[in-house]
C-alpha cells in the first residue's frame, strides 16, 4: 500500500484522488500495482478524505493539554512515532483535529507495527488530502525516506 501512496502523491492531483478514483486506480494499474493493494490503498485514501475539513470539532489546543495514546495506538505506534506526532503538533505543523486523523489513518493503516518512515507517508498523505498548507520543505522531510525500505 504504501507504494502506491508515493506513487499518488508525485503522479496524481488531490482533485482527482477525491473525485475520480476509477481514473486514479486505471493509473497504478498501468502502472503495474496488483488489484488488490490498488483497492487496498484507494480505500484507505477514500478514508482521509471523508474526514471532516476542520470542521466544528473542538479539540483541546496542544500547548495547553495532554495527548494520552490508547493502548491500541501503542500496539500500532512505537515511542519514537508518538514522539514525531508530539513534534509535529507541537511545532504547528499538525493541529489537534489534523493529529486525530493520522491516528486514524494509522491504524486504518495494514500490518502490526508502522515504521517513523511509514507514518511520514501517512502524514505526508493527510495534509496533502486535506490540503493544508505545507511547505515544501516540510513534504520533503517526510518524504525523505528511500522508497527501498518501505514495506508494502
Amino acid at each position: 500500500m504504501y507504494d502506491i501512496l508515493v506513487y499518488v502523491f508525485e503522479n496524481c492531483q488531490q482533485t482527482e484522488v477525491a473525485h475520480d478514483s476509477d481514473r486514479v486506480a486505471k493509473k497504478l494499474s498501468a502502472a503495474g500495482f496488483e488489484e488488490a493493494d490498488i483497492s487496498e490503498a484507494l480505500q484507505w485514501l477514500a478514508g482521509v478524505l471523508r474526514a471532516p475539513q476542520a470542521g466544528p470539532v473542538e479539540l483541546p489546543d496542544a500547548r495547553r493539554s495532554f495527548r494520552a495514546f490508547a493502548p491500541r495506538e501503542l500496539a500500532k505506534l512505537d515511542a519514537e512515532c508518538c514522539g514525531f506526532l508530539l513534534t509535529l503538533e507541537h511545532s504547528g505543523l499538525l493541529n489537534p483535529v489534523t493529529r486525530e486523523l493520522v491516528l486514524e489513518r494509522s491504524l486504518a493503516a495494514s500490518g502490526d507495527a508502522l515504521t517513523l518512515e511509514q507514518l511520514k507517508l501517512i502524514v505526508l498523505m493527510v495534509l496533502w488530502n486535506q490540503q493544508m498548507p505545507t511547505s515544501r520543505l516540510v513534504a520533503e522531510d517526510l518524504f525523505s525516506a528511500p522508497h527501498a525500505r518501505l514495506p508494502s
